[in-house]
């Protein structure tokens, strides 16, 4: 027999959790405590070391101990370059693997312990085996001697995007789970605080971890949670923190170039004093003598200080939120409940911008480093037992979309959809006798693919040749409850049919991932312009290229001298050049007029070549045999 569980897998520390007699309680080792730090280190005898051990190993071993590995799920070197020179771990990036972009950052990330190299999703499998480990033990400590764990809901960040999904889906298969659903901290969080009791209201989820920060809005409904919103920053949390303090201190010292046991020392005292400082007002940082720092350091630190050294993060997290309650299309007074998330919202400074903010004191009643574990263990139970009715509708991020002719983006599932979603797109093919078709799936907001990000590319093979525009391409677009795209494309004549399921090896880097929504606003014109130009050339090639193709017709002639006007050529081929002409100068309403002139000139050519068509396909047949 087994047992299912729900995960947190967090970039500081990660729980486990499972419903007991309806209850949800998360699973603690010996001595009470239910986090396991997310730090694997490899000994040199080829030991692994997860938890608590290997967050010792941070300080005697820093080069072959990695932490804050969630940062690197799903992301290329280019993403975390800026953070990973303060790291004691190297880093690099293999090539992009085929079928992927490699202009764009494409290839996976690669954590280098020693002699040996682990890609993020492995060393988070370390941490999800590590609490695999703890659950089965606490069963078989309960007289469960028969229950394996082998079923789990992980939860992510809302804004992962889909290789950060794909990431941690492939991270809890290589730990001997089978991932049943991943879903959203803030939703996991809501449930955790029994919210699901309310009959409706209308729900702030405000999540600050370690690494990642996440703002959703929610609407629950006699058991139903619907996203309305989602917006965030998936590289923005308490590790910034650490971060600014460890530069503030380094900086004081005058040492740049401090050995990896020192800056470690470093990390470990400031976290300390961040832990104190939101219990009082005043702090001493103290820095033990070691390797590279012999006299050690101390430095007393006030919450006045620290505060306002932190504003700017602080400030960071107000904007999605902001951004969120305008895609629901609500206003702070329309919340109903503000829950707050994660190790970071004990910070005083955070929990006041966030109550000015929304106008209304956050719901802090459960710690918030367990909340969305316990949430998670409610949802497995959901799924395995069936004894709540209750449906979760989270939503996709950012659009989804394809690249069509000229460069343009052709949306097919728009960002804040709710997921499971599906997208249907009719296309064709754009020259004669075209056999194949390449398919370049997108993710961003921008009108044009060079300004998205290329999730994979295919190709449709084995079209049957026919004139340009008469293959019927249907391309289909599916995410599935965890967040994870599918695509599949068939021409609809023949049946051919290719599917991929999206798995790139690389994520959207914090600034894209900020970035793809503002610069959506700030160039909506110029790219809106960019789009018309695109199509109006687009149309206007279609109609030089039927236009050239009736120019070749073997009965022109005959055409010209019995059916059209005197001179009726001669003024297509004026509008003709005219349009070839406009065509490389870039001004959309020249072309379009162009365009128009030649459709005008060549209306009746048009019709009498339509009208002889039908009179030979009719040709020595009766009426009922048509």
């Amino acid at each position: 027999m087994a047992k299912v569980v729900g995960i947190d897998l967090g970039t500081t520390n990660s729980l486990v959790a499972h419903v007991s007699d309806g209850v949800p309680v998360v699973i603690r080792d010996a001595s009470g405590d239910g986090l396991v730090p997310s730090v694997v280190s490899l000994a040199e005898d080829g030991t692994f070391f997860v938890g608590r051990e290997a967050q010792r190993r941070l300080l005697t071993a820093p080069s072959r101990t990695v932490y804050s590995v969630k940062r690197f799920m799903g992301r290329s070197l280019d993403d975390v370059r800026d953070e990973a020179r303060m790291l004691p771990f190297a880093v690099h990036q293999a090539a992009a693997p085929e079928g992927t972009d490699g202009a764009h950052g494409g290839g996976v990330v690669r954590i280098a312990l020693g002699d040996r190299e682990f890609t993020p999703p492995e060393i988070s499998a370390f941490v999800l085996r590590e609490l695999k480990h703890r659950a089965e033990e606490y069963f078989r400590e309960q007289g469960e001697f028969d229950f394996e764990v082998d079923r789990a809901v992980i939860t992510v960040p809302a804004y992962f995007n889909d290789a950060q999904r794909t990431a941690t889906r492939d991270a809890g298969r290589l730990a001997g789970l089978e991932v049943l659903r991943i879903i959203n901290e803030p939703t996991a969080a809501s449930l955790a605080y029994g919210l699901d009791a309310k009959n409706r209201g209308t729900i702030a989820v405000y999540d600050l971890g370690g690494g990642t920060f996440d703002i959703s809005i929610l609407k629950v409904e006699d058991g139903v949670f619907q996203v309305l919103a989602t917006n965030g920053d998936t590289h923005l949390g308490g590790d910034d923190v650490d971060l600014l303090l460890m530069e503030q201190i380094i900086d004081a010292i005058g040492s740049p170039g401090l050995p990896g046991e020192a800056v470690q020392t470093i990390r470990k005292a400031v976290i300390q004093a961040k832990i104190e400082l939101s219990e009082q007002d005043t702090t001493d940082i103290v820095v033990p003598p070691v390797l590279g720092l012999p006299n050690g350091f101390r430095k007393v630190l006030t919450r006045a200080a620290f505060e306002a050294l932190i504003q700017p993060l602080v400030d960071r997290t107000l904007a999605p939120c902001r951004a969120a309650l305008a895609d629901a299309g609500l206003t702070p007074v329309d919340i109903d409940e503000v829950v707050m998330v994660g190790g970071s919202t004990r910070i005083p400074l955070v929990r006041r911008a966030v109550e000015e903010l929304f106008g209304r004191t956050p719901h802090t009643g459960l710690n918030p480093d367990e909340v969305v574990a316990l949430g998670a263990a409610v949802q497995a139970d959901i799924l395995v037992s069936g004894r709540r009715e209750m449906l979760l509708l989270d939503v996709t991020p950012l659009s989804l979309g394809l690249e069509t002719m000229g460069g343009v983006v052709s949306k097919i599932i728009l960002r804040n959809s709710t997921i499971p979603a599906s997208g249907r797109e009719m296309f064709t093919t754009a020259v004669d006798n075209q056999t194949a078709v390449d398919v370049h799936v997108l993710q961003g907001e921008r009108e044009l693919a060079s300004d998205c990000r290329s999730l994979a590319r295919f190709r449709l093979r084995g079209i049957p040749p026919m004139p340009a525009g008469l293959a019927r391409i249907e391309v289909h677009f599916q995410i599935d409850a965890n967040g994870i795209l599918s695509v599949a494309a068939r021409e609809l004549r023949t049946s051919i049919e290719q599917t991929i399921e999206v798995k790139p090896s690389y994520g959207l880097s914090e600034g894209e991932v900020e970035q793809m929504l503002i610069e959506s606003f700030e160039h909506a014109e110029a790219d809106f312009e960019a789009r018309l130009l695109i199509e109006a050339r687009n149309e206007a090639e279609s109609v030089i290229t039927a236009t050239e193709k009736s120019l070749r017709r073997p009965d022109l002639a005959e055409i010209a001298a019995t059916e059209l006007p005197e001179g009726e050529l001669a003024r297509i081929d004026t509008a003709l050049h005219a349009l070839q002409a406009v065509m490389p100068l870039g001004d959309r309403e020249a072309i379009q007029a162009s365009t128009q002139a030649l459709n005008d000139a060549t209306q009746r050519l048009a019709e009498v070549a339509m009208n002889r068509a039908v009179r030979g396909a009719l040709a020595g047949k009766n009426v009922d045999a048509v």
